[in-house]
């Protein structure tokens, strides 16, 4: 759907600054290490991971080499640094092909050497590498466990890292004695590098016993591979105190806060008062669907806790557990939710879409909602209740003409939520 209405236009001018604050060359360039007396190599994982290569080609004034991965169809043309595709969100045999390049360019380096790690939100699938005694099946297995749980992201990279031979700083550690610069875009709330991609060039303390804690606090169901390998695990990934990661350096370079803020001023321009509620929420994204509906209502009725006119803005990463087989994404999920929650009002309208273009794994990013959204859904034939507890929002919102298709952005700094109260 192209937006058609004044404050459609609006909502996507907010979205559209959002993504411009997380511009790959942008963002990169306050963060370009020194140069070293060896080889540059680059490596990196993620939806936005070739944009932000070609970027640092463009930036890096000397030789660089070097290998990364994206979704497929979301590549571009790099001079030197080679960019191959894998399968996202659930890990594909292109994905192990890829991770064993990015070990190969990693062979041999000296300590004079730098490896510069571009890293954004998308390549814990991308990066498929079961650790040994796990095959691929294993860990395509996992991801659709994960997918389904509902758990939220820190839970889920808890368990990746300790059945994953690249992730949990495992990269990185085969970049000894070269020093690695870790240059990273968040898409996870709170914004902890070591969280986004399930840190392949960053460790953390979380081991084995946090991962066990999370599969039983979160009820997720393992694969029985998977279920025995965590129990019996020879050993934790690896220890961030590790003396082979002393030299490195860690920077996050674009982030939801950021594209946030970005989004506010485009509002203030407009003379529209713009909230930012929070950069990282995280729940049921139906749930916190409904929180945002009555801050919106209260807002709309009562003229608090914020006088009309006024843009609510969040980000973080809501998630979805799958009851039913419909399909859609996270952030189309939200807004059925709340379209039903805000059904009649005429000062209300909503644009949520996943900075990277992608929402789930359809081709829209999320949707437009006012109060009349749910009306069109049921002349079109649709109930969007039923369609809500089918897990089927995209069904609801193509229905209606509603869906929000901006095509790949080349970042990715998680989700954008954008609520107009006029």
């Amino acid at each position: 759907m192209t937006a058609t209405t004044p404050d459609e236009k609006l909502l996507v001018q907010m979205f559209e600054a959002a993504i411009k604050a997380a511009d790959p060359k942008a963002a990169l360039a306050a963060y370009l290490p020194a140069k070293p007396k060896g080889r540059v190599v680059v490596i990196g994982a993620g939806k936005g991971a070739a944009q932000l290569a070609r970027a640092f080609e463009e930036l890096w004034d000397g030789p660089v080499e070097g290998v990364v991965v994206t979704r497929y169809g979301y590549s571009c043309e790099c001079d030197s640094v080679q960019v191959l595709e894998a399968a996202h969100p659930v890990p594909d045999p292109a994905g192990l092909v890829a991770s064993q390049a990015m070990f190969d360019a990693l062979a041999g380096l000296t300590k004079d050497d730098l490896v510069v790690a571009l890293v954004c939100g998308g390549g814990s699938a991308l990066l498929a590498a079961p650790a040994p005694g796990l095959t691929l099946e294993d860990e395509v297995a996992l991801n659709q466990a994960l997918l389904a749980s509902g758990a939220p992201i820190g839970a889920m990279n808890a368990v990746r890292k300790q059945i994953s031979a690249i992730k949990g700083g495992r990269l990185a550690a085969a970049a000894y004695p070269a020093r690695v610069v870790s240059l990273i875009v968040s898409d996870v709330p709170g914004d902890d590098p070591a969280q986004v991609a399930s840190g392949p060039t960053v460790p953390d303390a979380v081991g084995r016993a946090e991962a066990l804690a999370a599969v039983r606090d979160h009820k997720i169901v393992l694969p029985p591979a998977i279920a025995s390998f965590l129990d019996s695990a020879p050993e934790d990934a690896p220890d961030p105190a590790d003396p082979i990661f002393a030299k490195n350096e860690v920077h996050v370079i674009a982030s939801a806060a950021k594209s946030l803020e970005a989004a506010a001023t485009v509002a203030e321009n407009a003379g529209i008062s713009a909230v930012i509620l929070s950069d990282s929420i995280e729940g049921e994204a139906r749930e916190v669907a409904k929180v945002h509906a009555a801050i919106a209502r209260e807002i709309g009725t009562k003229s608090r806790p914020f006088n009309p006119p006024v843009v609510l803005l969040s980000g973080g990463e809501t998630t979805v557990t799958l009851r039913g087989a419909g399909k859609g994404g996270r952030n189309s999920e939200f807004l059925l939710s709340f379209a039903l929650e805000v059904e009649g009002a005429a000062d209300v309208s909503a644009l949520a879409a996943d900075t990277d273009g992608i929402d789930g794994s359809e081709d829209n990013a999320g949707a437009f909602v006012n109060g009349q959204t749910t009306a069109a859904m049921r002349q079109a034939g649709i109930d969007p209740a039923a369609a809500l507890a089918n897990n089927d929002a995209w069904t609801a919102f193509d229905a209606v003409g509603g869906l929000f298709v901006p095509g790949p952005t080349g970042t990715n700094v998680n989700d954008f939520r954008a609520i107009l109260i006029r």
